[in-house]
């Protein structure tokens, strides 16, 4: 399996996390910084990492409301993977709820700083969601 990126798609912050060689662990890579809603700059600097890395499949977080409907975040993201399918990239949307509850809390038991958190915290994200893809991807469940 080819290495495969994650994305946790804010309204100023994406995380990303890639995949290792084997497609089996996810990490953090890093996280894009742009001004509010400004997704054309955040795709830009997206497809700069597809091509950097030579990825060709992403995982990109789908943010459902806990009763599973789609709100304004996920048709956002739709739209993003869309587009992202237009530049010949495929793409699984993944549902991410709870993957940022759950990054906090793995930060909070390593007792990292609250300034620490906030620069890591949407890289974490990106990584649960990757990791959920892997896992299934390699029948973890």
């Amino acid at each position: 399996m080819a290495r495969v990126i994650g994305l946790d798609l804010g309204s100023v912050t994406c995380g990303v996390a890639i995949s290792d060689a084997t497609g089996t662990v996810a990490r953090t890579l890093k996280t894009i910084r742009f001004p509010q809603d400004d997704y054309d700059l955040c795709f830009d600097q997206v497809l700069s990492l597809l091509e950097e890395y030579e990825i060709k499949k992403v995982v990109l977080g789908l943010p459902k409301h806990m009763n599973g409907d789609i709100g304004e975040r996920a048709q956002i993201s739709i739209q993003f993977a869309e587009e992202l399918e237009k530049e010949g990239y495929e793409v699984t949307l993944w549902d991410e709820r709870l993957t940022t509850v759950s990054a906090t809390r793995i930060l909070l038991e390593g007792d990292v700083s609250r300034k620490k958190r906030k620069k890591v915290i949407d890289q974490l994200a990106a990584v649960e969601i990757l990791q959920g893809f892997l896992d299934r991807e390699n029948g973890g469940f």
